[in-house]
């Protein structure tokens, strides 16, 4: 598995676990060591995003603010660089 595939991987896993704690709380609004945790895993999405985009360029189009239409270059994310 390559650095992108390994970040976006780390991406999706964290952006994951917030999203579902998220929901958890949502029923549970008063669990501060929930809330405590999905900040955590928002905070190491973005760290991770913010990594990637770095290395790799945006991950969407919202991300680009030049507006030069980097996001479209480059192979996508269900892609894989191996590929030819």
């Amino acid at each position: 598995m390559t650095d992108r595939e390994n970040l976006l991987k780390k991406i999706s896993e964290y952006q994951f676990a917030a999203l579902d704690l998220q929901l958890y709380l949502d029923t549970h609004p008063e669990n501060r060591e929930m809330l405590r945790k999905m900040t955590e895993y928002k905070n190491e999405m973005y760290k991770y995003r913010e990594e990637f985009e770095r290395k790799y360029g945006p991950l969407t189009k919202n991300m680009n603010d030049t507006n030069n239409w980097q996001w479209v270059k480059g192979p996508w994310p269900w892609e894989s660089e191996d590929e030819d």
